[in-house]
């Protein structure tokens, strides 16, 4: 079987995708320097045969060349992730996202690896178009605006993956990863779905930026990994560029009112402004919905679990690892029973019985 790298390997994301190779039968190498992810997320997988873990930065690991070498595929997911990071520390963002996708390209073309590279939907910017195809113009706000620095680093690297393939025939397969949920995933960077299940679970007034009536497209872990690893072992995906998420179409209202549904938890939604929760800086797109008709033309895969099934699992994981469960949830207001008390604009909802 196949040995792959993950960078990035212990994140959300990456240590789902080490455990399904892993009960494959593959040999996973996960390299991370435990930035965002951590060992929690991997500890199963530690004393398997077929898993060894390189705690090293992408950027600084001296190795990187022979062990990619080594490897028969590398997953490229290591990235700085989530909007508080990237607003608080914009410089290390795109130094980091730039820098370390270079390095695994440039590593990768010794041998001519295939490499599959993690991008964002956030590439496509402030584009009001729905459903997103993989053709369509990327529309990027103001450079005074921080937010858009994650994306210009991510489209600096869907660039340079591209480049490397047709110049030096590096195998690549571009992957815009849409909002991906489930266990594991931690909110603290300002995830909305597991600041949503922390705050309902505490019994808190569940905190909405803006009106709600943004619109986002979620997708269970298991679904991206599923899609990852297909494009992964999919010959004619190399030089290719495809939109990976589940195109179910929900606002963060309608999100915060099913959250409320799935715990069974009578507590009510707060609005606070974008300005108040990040700055005045602060931009934030209305619509974001995938086309994923190339996807599924070449994967033959489609979404199999929806957003009330992903918000229902997560939040039996969340009650089952209760410690990890965000310390202090950002705008979090705590409410008692009934209570409808709470800064900013509010409405109280009542979850119907389950």
């Amino acid at each position: 079987m196949a040995t792959v790298l993950i960078t990035g390997g212990s994140g959300f994301i990456g240590s789902h995708l080490a455990e399904t190779l892993i009960a494959r039968g593959n040999r996973v190498l996960i390299m991370d320097d435990l930035s965002s992810g951590t060992l929690e997320n991997i500890r199963p997988l530690l004393s398997n045969r077929l898993c060894t873990f390189i705690h090293s930065n992408v950027q600084t690991c001296k190795d990187l060349v022979e062990i990619v070498d080594s490897t028969d595929v590398v997953f490229h997911l290591a990235a700085t992730v989530g909007v508080l990071n990237v607003l608080r520390d914009p410089l290390y963002t795109i130094r980091n996202n730039t820098t370390s996708t270079h390095a695994v390209l440039e590593a990768a073309a010794h041998k001519k690896r295939k490499v599959v590279v993690a991008s964002t939907s956030e590439v496509y910017g402030k584009s009001m178009k729905a459903p997103l195809q993989e053709e369509d113009e990327l529309v990027l706000g103001a450079t005074t605006k921080p937010r858009w620095s994650y994306a210009a680093s991510k489209i600096v690297g869907e660039f340079s993956a591209l480049a490397w393939h047709e110049e030096k025939q590096l195998p690549v397969v571009i992957t815009r990863l849409f909002n991906t949920i489930g266990p594991r995933q931690t909110g603290k960077y300002g995830m909305v779905v597991p600041r949503f299940l922390t705050q309902a679970l505490r019994r808190e007034n569940l905190t909405v930026y803006g009106t709600g009536k943004q619109s986002r497209c979620f997708t269970y872990v298991a679904d991206t990994v599923e899609w990852l690893v297909c494009l992964s072992e999919t010959a004619s995906a190399v030089g290719q560029v495809f939109n990976v998420g589940n195109p179910e179409e929900t606002t963060i209202q309608a999100l915060a009112e099913l959250v409320i549904h799935v715990t069974g938890v009578q507590t009510g939604i707060s609005y606070v402004p974008y300005e108040s929760a990040y700055s005045q800086q602060f931009e934030e797109p209305e619509r974001r919905v995938p086309d994923i008709t190339k996807l599924q033309s070449i994967t033959h895969c489609s979404p199999r679990v929806q957003l009330r099934e992903a918000l229902v699992r997560t939040r039996d994981w969340f009650i089952s690892n209760p410690s990890r469960l965000i310390e202090n949830p950002p705008g979090t207001q705590r409410v008692s029973e009934g209570s409808s008390e709470a800064g900013g604009s509010q409405v109280h909802v009542r979850p119907p019985a389950l």
